[in-house]
């Protein structure tokens, strides 16, 4: 289960505080899994204290198994969240690429180049899944700026 931080710099840029991957041992029975991934969220939480978190929504995924598993390590986020209080956002992977490309349909790569610009690196994030998501809290972030200008200003629609 790739993780990644990121918070708004005082000129309103984005900055990485850290990103990686929390793992388990193949072999382990899957409860002992899950709780290993709810213990390595809880301190993470516990280290860096954030506002929020993010989690991808589920998508259709062909292989059965990956998909539950993919689920059962997902709640065990969305608990993590919600037990230390934070306010869990949701996002799907349309609504991630959307925010960051423009384009609902951008390829692994396209999303990829778009964190290592938004995040001023020299080097894409690496493995996948931690800059996944990184995608994922860039795009609660810009979504909440969206927000938050609209609110700011008298619309009618």
């Amino acid at each position: 289960m790739g993780y990644g931080l990121v918070r708004e710099g005082s000129d309103d840029a984005l900055e990485l505080v850290e990103y990686g991957v929390l793992t388990t041992p193949a072999k382990t029975p899957m409860p002992s899994r899950l709780l290993a991934l709810y213990s390595q969220l809880q301190a993470l939480l516990r280290r860096y204290h954030p506002a929020v978190m993010v989690v991808e929504e589920l998508f259709f995924n062909k292989n059965t198994n990956t998909a539950i598993a993919v689920g059962q390590a997902r709640g065990v986020a969305l608990l993590a969240g919600a037990a230390a209080g934070l306010q869990v956002g949701e996002f799907t992977p349309l609504q991630v690429k959307q925010a960051l490309t423009g384009y609902g349909r951008a390829t692994k790569d396209q999303i990829q180049q778009m964190v290592r610009l938004t995040l001023n690196l020299d080097y894409i994030p690496k493995p996948d899944d931690a800059a996944d998501a990184l995608a994922l809290a860039i795009c609660h972030l810009r979504s909440r700026r969206m927000i938050q200008a609209l609110e700011n200003r008298d619309l009618m629609i």
